[in-house]
This record gives C-alpha cells, structure tokens and sequence, in this order.
C-alpha cells in the first residue's frame, strides 16, 4: 500500500537529509519523478509528499547500476 509521507518524514526514514532528497527531484536535475516518487501540491508553498518505498527502489536501482559499471559485485 502506498504511503505517502512529508519531508521531514521521508527524509529520515530514508536515512538521508532533507536537501539531499530534494535534490534528486527531476527538474533539479536528479532522477525522483513528480507523480512516481512524489506530489507537489498545489502551490508553491504546498507540502511535497514522498513515496519512500520508491524512492528506496530508485535508491537500490542507481546503486545497482552504479556497482555494475565498476564490476562490484
């Protein structure tokens, strides 16, 4: 069931701080996609939700990749 959480939330389940996830949002420049990994609202000043068990399957994935690009198995 998804379960979508605030920043601060997010951040800390994640293990990560609350730039870093903002961060990897699409359009500043990282690879976490509004509507799949979280919602802005709908203003500017809305609260972002997250969905962190994709945000932790997007984490995984990009490790993956990056541990088979250096031959770490």
């Amino acid at each position: 069931m998804q379960q979508w959480k605030q920043t601060p939330a997010a951040a800390s389940e994640l293990g990560i701080s609350k730039d870093t996830l903002k961060r990897k949002m699409e359009f500043r420049g990282g690879f976490l996609e509004n509507k799949v990994h979280y919602n802005l609202g709908p203003s500017k000043n809305s609260t972002i939700t997250w969905d962190v068990d994709r945000i932790r399957d997007a984490f995984n994935k990009r490790g993956l990749q990056a541990r088979s690009q250096q031959g770490v198995s």
